[in-house]
């Protein structure tokens, strides 16, 4: 870790959707507690939708390498997406882009295995889901409950796309994850979904839960901070 000082100019790719990239700046603030630099470039969810259920991931990258470049233009050092359904594309986009991208999956899998877990149920996207999260998760095995991927994904699909949640919605993820527990094995749900915040804040399901959001965030806050590097993350 290098010494505390001036930080990174962050770029945050949003809009995918709106109520997640409103957590993800709510969260960076309160982790950096001062000011820093930041900036958004307001994305298209409906596109990004399209896009992941049909696996078209240069489209996709293109997108938003398009979007790192006006962010570079505003004098950002790095980008990152406020979606882990957006990562789908990631290494295409980590191709394109003009920025370091940081990814979010990573930071999860490091925090997951350092606070001693090892099997997780995953809830996001049909595609996080399928995947077991793109098969990014390297020291952890995630696990998800197969025969609901599209019932549970469209859910999420309409929770991102809405920026609320229903009663009846957070009762579907909330048992979906209970059955992931009691059935699968998890020892803990992972929220990697970046608006599933609107489901799980303020509840009590019984199991413990992680939010992705966070591990990423404060990645995010180290580099805006300077409390690490962009070298340091590899």
């Amino acid at each position: 870790m290098k010494a505390a000082g001036p930080g990174l100019h962050i770029g945050l790719i949003g809009g995918i959707g709106v109520a997640a990239t409103v957590v993800y700046y709510q969260r960076l603030a309160a982790a950096v507690g001062g000011p820093f630099r930041l900036t958004i470039e307001h994305g298209d969810i409906q596109t990004l939708i399209r896009n992941n259920l049909a696996d078209l991931r240069t489209p996709q990258a293109e997108i938003f390498a398009a979007m790192a470049a006006r962010l570079k233009g505003a004098g950002c050092d790095s980008v990152a997406l406020t979606s882990l359904g957006a990562h789908y594309c990631l290494e295409e986009f980590r191709a394109l882009s003009p920025l370091p991208v940081v990814s979010g999956v990573a930071p999860l899998d490091a925090m997951l295995h350092g606070a001693g877990y090892r099997r997780v149920g995953l809830l996001g996207t049909r595609v996080v889901m399928r995947t077991r999260l793109y098969g990014q998760l390297q020291l952890v095995q995630g696990v998800a409950l197969d025969d609901e991927i599209e019932m549970l994904g469209q859910t999420y699909q309409e929770v991102a796309v809405a920026g609320t949640c229903t009663d009846q919605q957070r009762a579907v993820l909330l048992d979906a994850g209970q059955r992931m527990v009691r059935d699968l094995g998890a020892e803990a749900i992972v929220l990697a979904g970046t608006d599933l915040n609107l489901a799980f804040d303020g509840q009590n399901p019984g199991y413990p839960v992680i939010d992705a959001l966070d591990s990423h965030v404060a990645v995010l806050a180290d580099l805006a901070t300077g409390r690490t590097d962009l070298a340091t993350l590899g």
